[in-house]
């Protein structure tokens, strides 16, 4: 008997999101390939979760697809002097929150508390004051932790909150994740 019977289900919740390029395209080759070398980094994986709330899946999964097209975009500008290659998914809270090695990756969390769990497990570090306003950024300004959470207190404003993270922060943490050391 299937001790995870609702295996299959979360399978479903987990989305790769495949890059713009056709397979097999000459800027997918690595420098090793290049180079002959049978070695390959492995990619840097970074997550985007969204609740698996119905409100979330209509409202905030949009909102994850606009900010891989950002970071692709963001890769796309650095390819040229990247050493790592990044790959953004996006998965639902409970996927990731039921996946030890996905909690150690980098992390923007999108949507509120109240239909997103990685973002009600990280608002037990706000103080009230912040738990209660409109947009929400919750990122290290220092990039030393990978984990991002906004959110607005409607779909308006977390779209905004998305605006404003891919303005003030997207490059910056893009940099971290490009020069993390893997866990």
């Amino acid at each position: 008997m299937d001790d995870y019977p609702n295996r299959e289900r979360q399978d479903a919740d987990h989305v790769e999101v495949p890059s713009a390029r056709p397979a097999g395209h000459a800027e997918d080759a690595s420098p090793s390939a290049s180079t002959g070398s049978d070695t390959q980094a492995a990619p840097h994986r970074l997550m985007v979760v969204v609740g698996a709330d119905l409100r979330a899946e209509s409202a905030d999964r949009p909102l994850a697809y606009r900010l891989i097209r950002e970071i692709e975009a963001w890769i796309e500008r650095h390819r040229a002097v990247l050493s790592v290659e990044i790959q953004p998914e996006v998965c639902t809270d409970l996927w990731y929150l039921h996946h030890d090695e996905l909690r150690r990756l980098p992390t923007v969390c999108l949507g509120g508390p109240r239909v997103n769990l990685l973002s009600a497990y990280l608002a037990r570090h706000l103080v009230e004051a912040d738990r209660d306003a409109e947009v929400l950024l919750q990122i290290d300004p220092d990039f030393t932790d990978l984990q991002a959470c906004l959110w607005g207190s409607d779909h308006t404003l977390t779209a905004h909150g998305l605006d404003l993270f891919v303005q003030q922060y997207l490059d910056g943490y893009l940099r971290a994740v490009a020069t993390q050391i893997e866990p």
